[in-house]
């Protein structure tokens, strides 16, 4: 379904998010607040048309999405990956070296890092322009076009699975776990990240050009932990820990240009110490 965009609306949102903040005691005072409000007005009497822009969002697949990420994607400075990069691999680090696969693997980077562990690596993404990237970035790795739900490898034939920052895209978690679950050998393990829906809120959904040149969002689902409980439980998968790494400042600061232009202090406010990710360490009995 299309969704409504205005820069003064997500502006105004990020204040009112700062301000919630700052009642329920987390940060501020009453100079903080007045601050707040000074800067509502500036901005909604502010007549620069920049301010009342709009569009109508529409919708783009993942894989005409990460199609037009591919050639960049490594070298955005995404500041999510930023922040799952270091713990993902610090639990990566924790397992035997052994047979490892990197689900929706993109451009390769949780597979690389697998490979210099040691692992023989195979990946799946359903972006044949990603999996390139993959395979120039890993070239003793063995890489194969599929999704989440049907994946080209046999049952059990993993010691472990990666699967990073794509359980989002989908519109539920059940079969994507079974799925998973299906791949790892008994006593194994899997490793999920993906955006916590505290981020999405805050401007996290993914947005591409479109053909049209507007803007189109590619698919976010907002799980909840319990629902990943439910559905890993479902899987027949048991949680070993469950991680949900906090924002910290980030270069350039919180919401992109248009937040450090006219909110700075609020997007801060809005976005720090709120949960980043959600990260989960998995293991079949």
């Amino acid at each position: 379904m299309p969704s409504y965009a205005h820069t003064l609306a997500w502006l105004l949102g990020l204040e009112g998010v700062a301000l919630l903040r700052a009642q329920a005691g987390d940060l501020g005072d009453a100079a903080f607040v007045e601050r707040r409000i000074a800067e509502i007005r500036r901005m909604v009497t502010d007549p620069d048309p920049a301010l009342n822009a709009d569009a109508v969002v529409g919708q783009a697949s993942t894989v005409e999405g990460y199609a037009q990420w591919a050639e960049r994607y490594d070298d955005e400075g995404n500041p999510l990956i930023a922040a799952e990069e270091p713990l993902v691999r610090r639990i990566l680090a924790e397992f035997a070296v052994g047979r490892a696969l990197d689900v929706a693997c993109g451009t390769g980077r949780h597979a690389a890092f697998l490979a210099e562990l040691g692992h023989e690596v195979v990946g799946v993404d359903s972006s044949v322009e990603m999996l390139a990237r993959a395979e120039a970035k890993v070239p003793g790795g063995e890489f194969h076009r599929g999704d989440l739900h049907r994946m080209p490898v046999p049952s059990g034939s993993f010691d472990v699975v990666v699967c990073a920052l794509a359980m989002t895209h989908l519109p539920e978690l059940g079969p994507p776990l079974v799925e998973l679950a299906r791949v790892v050998r008994p006593g194994g393990h899997v490793v999920l990240s993906d955006i916590h829906p505290l981020s999405l809120y805050l401007g996290g959904v993914p947005r591409v050009a479109g053909p049209d040149g507007g803007l189109r969002a590619m698919p976010a689902s907002r799980f909840l932990a319990s629902d990943y409980i439910g559905a890993i439980h479902g899987a027949g998968l048991q949680i070993v820990a469950c991680h949900e790494p906090r924002w910290g400042e980030v270069p350039g600061g919180h919401g992109g240009p248009l937040a450090q232009r006219w909110c700075p202090e609020a997007a801060a406010v809005a976005c720090e110490d709120t949960p980043a990710l959600i990260v989960w360490k998995l293991r079949r009995p």
